[in-house]
């Protein structure tokens, strides 16, 4: 199972590191080996949120994410996202934007740090709105239970997270905005671009959700009326029919995932240029990572995890909360990657843990 499911990931992993040598040598043969292993660390907690999403979706679908969906990841995202970031922010042309990158990369590498206020604003309050809407929402399972049932009771007012999380906009606009990081250590004005950038996020985050959302209820109803027409046709004799909406809720919930892993992605990138600024080490790099997290999410959802261990959905979401904060501090203030991948572990750690004790008291138990 673990071959079958990772032998892509093996795959890239041997071709990139193998690049990286062609390329630049054993030294850059060591950076796309520790970029990997940055990545996989920033986003295990996407893997965990991504696979719960992705276990709603078809073997059809979940191919389509492992490969469509890792071009665009790894091409994208990793790749063509930092272009265009310099491209934007530098008002370049996207040729221009290359390149720069190819060939004045300390010129590259302070155009993106210049841009990442409002990169850091955007990803901030897209990830902020999946923390609030998972928080605000009354489940069955709780695993803090003391913070979640008031904070599910508070549900009740509508609009809530979004009123919150333009709230938390507002301040880091005003505060973290005004002293925005820039290259060299100093401090730009940037609230109106902060203030801009969030309000994209949230707009993006509604929207894309908004459909994901739409066309994953209307596909709950149809397969409903689908498995009685069967019944019905079984008892009959007649024909069976297909459920009409599958394939167009998929690709919503395609495009929710593909932008959750571009929001992800934010920090990773960023952090990538703390250890190089070569475009072409950091997309063998990133890409590696996003492969092994995307067969991973993959892996989670064939052996049933997120159901053996009910916890580590809220561990991944508390993650995310962390995450959002630490991007909207990081307009301002630069913060490791080390101690965000630290958090993020710990906090599906203890997750997963808090899962198997609640399994050794249920089978005591039973």
């Amino acid at each position: 199972m673990v071959l079958k499911t990772f032998r892509w990931a093996f795959a890239v992993t041997a071709l990139g590191l193998a690049a990286g040598v062609l390329y630049d040598g054993w030294t850059a043969f060591g950076i796309v080996a520790i970029l990997s292993v940055l990545e996989i660390s920033l986003s295990f907690d996407n893997a965990v949120i991504n696979a719960g999403i992705l276990k709603k979706m078809s073997a059809f679908w979940q191919k389509i994410f492992l490969t469509v969906g890792i071009v665009i990841a790894v091409f994208g995202m990793r790749l063509v996202f930092p272009v265009v970031i310099v491209s934007v922010s530098a008002r370049l042309n996207p040729w221009a934007a290359v390149h720069l990158a190819l060939t004045d990369k300390d010129r590259y590498q302070e155009l993106v740090t210049d841009a990442h206020p409002s990169i850091a604003a955007f990803g901030g309050m897209f990830l902020l709105m999946i923390f609030l809407d998972f928080v605000f929402t009354d489940r069955e399972i709780k695993w803090l239970g003391r913070l979640e049932r008031p904070l599910a009771r508070l549900a009740r007012v509508d609009m809530l997270s979004v009123c919150i999380a333009l709230i938390v906009l507002l301040v880091s606009s005003i505060t973290f905005g005004a002293h925005a990081h820039q290259h060299g250590g100093t401090h730009a004005d940037k609230a109106e671009t902060v203030l801009l950038a969030g309000v994209a996020g949230l707009i993006t985050y509604m929207v894309v959700g908004g459909l994901s959302g739409f066309f994953e209820d209307k596909l709950e109803e149809e397969e409903e009326r689908e498995h009685q027409a069967q019944e019905a046709a079984a008892r009959s004799g007649g024909p069976r029919s297909a459920v009409a909406l599958t394939g167009k809720a998929a690709f919503f919930m395609f495009l929710y995932l593909e932008v959750l892993d571009a929001s992800f992605s934010f920090d990773g990138v960023i952090g990538a240029f703390a250890i190089t600024n070569d475009i072409v080490l950091m997309a063998l790099g990133l890409g590696i990572g996003a492969m092994y997290v995307r067969s991973l999410t993959v892996y989670l959802v064939r052996q049933g995890t997120l159901d053996d261990y009910v916890y580590l959905e809220h561990g991944a979401h508390y993650a995310i909360g962390a995450l959002a904060v630490i991007l909207l501090i990081t307009i301002q203030y630069q913060i490791s990657e080390i101690v965000t991948g630290l958090i993020g572990v710990f906090l599906i750690g203890a997750s997963f843990w808090s899962s198997v004790r609640r399994n050794k008291r249920l089978a005591a138990a039973g």
